[in-house]
C-alpha cells in the first residue's frame, strides 16, 4: 500500500502511545470511538498507522493550554516524544489542501495534546508523480538567466513601497547597467494603488528589454502577483505578454490551492516567498518544520524558496537557514525525479555572508539577495553588485575575503562599510 509518513513532535500528559493512536484514527478512518460501517476491511484499507513513537523528554507542566487537560487535570508529567505516523494515500488521491489537512489539520486541536509539530513528511516517488515537477527549477532559471558556474545575485526594489512605475523603472534601468542578474519586488508591493501592475510591468519591462538588446543579458524580475486567484492569472498573462520571465506570490496567503492554480495556468518561473513561515515554526513544540512546509508547496511546483540568510535580520539559526537551502536542493523523496528548487537567500545579506552561504548550501545553486548589501553599498549599486562578484571569485580561490579585499575595491568598501555594523 503507498503512503505517506509523517513525523511529530508530540506532548501531552497521557501515554504517548494512546495519544498517537488517537492522532492516526482522527486523521483518517476512526474518531474516538469505533462508529458503526468502521468494518476491519475498511480499517485495513483506510486506517493510518502509528509506526513509532521515540520517548524523548518530560516536563512538569504543559507547554500549551488545553481546556481538555485542565477539565481533566491529570496528574502528569507532561511527556515529549518524536512520533511517525504512516497514511494511505488512497484516502487523500491528487489533492494538495487535503495532503496538508491530513498530516497536519484537527491534530493541533486534540484535548489530550499540549505540545504537537509537524516536523516532516515522506512521500513515495509514485505519489510525487501526480503533481507537476517545477517548470523550470534551477537548470531553467539559470538558462533564463545565461548564468551557468556561480550563484545568481539579485537585489529588491527598495523603498518597499511608495515609489511611482516610472521611479521603480528607473531603478531598475539602474540596477540593470549595474549588472545584477535577478529583482524582485518586495512582499508587502503587490498592487498598490500608487504602482499599480498594469503601468509598473510595462514600464519595467521596457527598461529590462532595452538592456537585453544592448547587452544579450537578460534579468530576471519576479513581479509580486499576489492577490485573489483568477487576479493572480491575469497578473501572469500581463507578465508574460511583456516578456517577463518570473511572478513572484506570498505562499502563506495565496495557499497551496491559489499556487496549484497558479502554476497550472503559466509557465513563468514562481518565485515563492515564505513571509508568514515564522507563526507556523517559531515555536519548538507548535506549528510546522520547514520540511514539511516547503515540501507542500514544492508539490504545489514552485521554481524558488526563500530561506532567509545566515547572519541576517531574523530569527533563524545559521543551522535553520542551512537546513532548509540543503532541503530545497535535495529531491523531494527518494525514489523520485530530480525536482530540486532554487533556494533565495535574503535578509542582511551582503558580500561578506557569502562565504557562510556558500558553505551551508555546498553548492552555488543558490540566489543569494542582497537588498542594501547592493543599494546601500559607498559606491553604489555598481560597486554593490562587483562586491558580490568580487567575493565569489576570491573565495573560489581558496582566499579570504580580507585577502582578497587587498585588490578588489568594490569588495574592500563592503567590509570596511557594513563590516562595522
Amino acid at each position: 500500500m503507498e503512503r505517506i509518513v509523517a513525523e511529530y513532535l508530540l506532548e501531552t500528559p497521557y501515554p504517548p502511545e494512546d495519544v498517537a493512536a488517537m492522532m492516526a484514527g482522527e486523521q483518517s478512518s476512526g474518531t474516538f470511538v469505533r462508529v458503526a460501517g468502521e468494518t476491519d476491511e475498511l480499517r485495513a484499507r483506510a486506517a493510518a498507522e502509528v509506526l513509532s513513537v521515540e520517548l524523548l523528554d518530560e516536563a512538569a507542566a504543559p507547554t500549551l493550554h488545553s481546556a481538555y487537560v485542565a477539565r481533566k487535570a491529570p496528574p502528569g508529567p507532561f511527556r515529549r516524544a518524536r512520533v511517525r505516523i504512516a497514511f494511505p494515500t488512497g484516502n487523500i488521491g491528487r489533492n494538495l489542501p487535503t495532503l496538508a489537512a491530513t498530516v497536519s489539520g484537527n491534530l493541533y486541536d486534540i484535548g489530550e495534546i499540549t505540545g504537537l509539530k509537524l516536523v516532516s513528511f515522506e512521500i513515495p516517488g509514485s505519489y510525487r508523480a501526480r503533481y507537476p515537477l517545477p517548470a523550470h527549477g534551477i537548470a531553467g532559471t539559470r538558462r533564463i538567466l545565461g548564468v551557468a558556474d556561480r550563484p545568481i545575485f539579485g537585489t529588491i526594489i527598495k523603498p518597499n513601497l511608495g515609489m511611482r512605475p516610472a521611479e521603480i523603472a528607473a531603478l531598475v534601468d539602474q540596477l540593470c547597467a549595474a549588472g545584477v542578474d535577478f529583482i524582485k519586488d518586495d512582499e508587502v508591493c503587490a498592487n498598490p494603488d500608487i504602482a499599480p501592475l498594469s503601468e509598473r510591468v510595462p514600464a519595467v519591462m521596457e527598461e529590462i528589454r532595452k538592456w537585453e538588446d544592448r547587452t544579450g543579458r537578460r534579468v530576471m524580475m519576479a513581479f509580486n502577483i499576489t492577490d485573489e486567484t483568477d487576479a493572480m492569472r491575469r497578473h501572469a498573462d500581463l507578465v508574460r505578454d511583456e516578456g517577463g520571465s518570473c511572478v513572484m506570490a506570498s505562499l502563506n496567503w495565496c495557499g497551496l490551492s491559489g499556487m496549484e492554480t497558479l502554476r497550472a495556468h503559466t509557465d513563468l518561473a514562481i518565485h515563492a516567498h515564505r513571509n508568514g513561515f515564522g507563526a507556523m515554526s517559531r515555536h519548538p513544540l507548535l506549528g510546522m518544520g520547514f520540511q514539511a512546509y516547503h515540501a507542500l508547496y514544492r508539490l504545489a511546483g514552485i521554481d524558488h524558496m526563500h530561506v532567509h540568510g545566515i547572519d541576517g535580520k531574523f530569527v533563524d539559526t545559521a543551522d535553520d537557514v542551512t537546513e532548509a537551502a540543503r532541503a530545497c536542493l535535495q529531491p523531494l523523496c527518494k525514489d523520485g525525479p530530480a525536482d530540486a528548487v532554487m533556494p533565495a537567500f535574503s535578509s542582511g545579506q551582503w558580500a561578506g555572508t557569502l562565504p557562510q552561504t556558500l558553505q551551508a548550501a555546498q553548492s552555488h545553486d543558490l540566489m543569494f539577495m542582497c537588498g542594501g548589501g547592493i543599494l546601500a553599498h559607498p559606491g553604489g549599486p555598481q560597486a554593490g553588485i562587483a562586491s558580490l562578484h568580487e567575493a565569489y571569485d576570491v573565495l573560489k580561490s581558496g582566499r579570504s575575503l580580507q585577502d582578497g579585499a587587498i585588490a578588489h575595491k568594490a569588495l574592500a568598501g563592503a567590509l570596511d562599510f557594513f563590516g562595522a555594523r
